[in-house]
């Protein structure tokens, strides 16, 4: 009897172990996270030109000295465009009224009276004339208008100048000359009396 009890209570038990509760469901692993996105190329540099631009010449600052006893003092600054070159003329301590103002040939204001200068600049040959008009000398500026203060500007730009050194229409190693009077286009140089300040074109 004994003996049938324990085989009853060993077969119950292999039962319940075989046909219990099943095992809870393993918990699924997260996807592994998508890969970060591939960065893209960085595109090569651009091939450099074999030649650089030409740098655009600096402006030239001329200082004008006083000259036949008076009292100017002022400055001239030259730059180099694609049209000549821009003439910038301004200038303190002399009478009011017009003044002529042209480019000389010597760049020499040793004198006293400014005529180390030489003659206007004229490479072309041609008769002295009145900016804008084409018949004139290339270092012809026409007249610098001067205020009651005593002070003026004058902007020209000269076509057919430039600044190249050793250049047959170059402004450089010319000097600007200021005149006592007024440039009245008459010939052969205006008739604009003496020079009253000088100034040397020189890098």
């Amino acid at each position: 009897m004994m003996t049938r009890s324990l085989s009853m209570l060993g077969l119950s038990l292999f039962l319940s172990a075989c046909g219990g509760a099943a095992p809870p469901a393993a918990t699924p692993e997260p996807a592994p996270a998508d890969p970060s996105p591939t960065a893209a190329p960085t595109p090569a540099p651009a091939d450099e030109p074999d030649e650089k631009p030409a740098a655009v010449p600096a402006a030239l600052e001329v200082t004008l000295e006083a000259k036949s006893g008076s009292k100017l003092a002022g400055k001239a600054v030259l730059e180099e465009t694609a049209d000549g070159v821009k003439v910038t003329l301004i200038v303190s301590g002399i009478s009011k009224g017009k003044h002529g103002a042209h480019v000389h040939e010597k760049g020499d204001c040793s004198s006293a009276d400014g005529k180390s200068a030489g003659d206007h600049f004229n490479p072309g040959g041609h008769k002295h004339g009145m900016p804008p008009g084409a018949e004139r000398h290339l270092g012809d500026l026409g007249n610098l208008e001067v205020a009651a203060s005593g002070e003026g500007k004058l902007e020209i730009t000269v076509t057919g100048a430039n600044l190249k050194a050793g250049d047959k229409s170059s402004f450089l190693d010319r000097a600007i000359i200021i005149h006592e009077k007024t440039d009245d286009g008459g010939q052969p140089t205006g008739n604009a009396g003496g020079r009253i300040g000088c100034g040397v074109i020189k890098r």
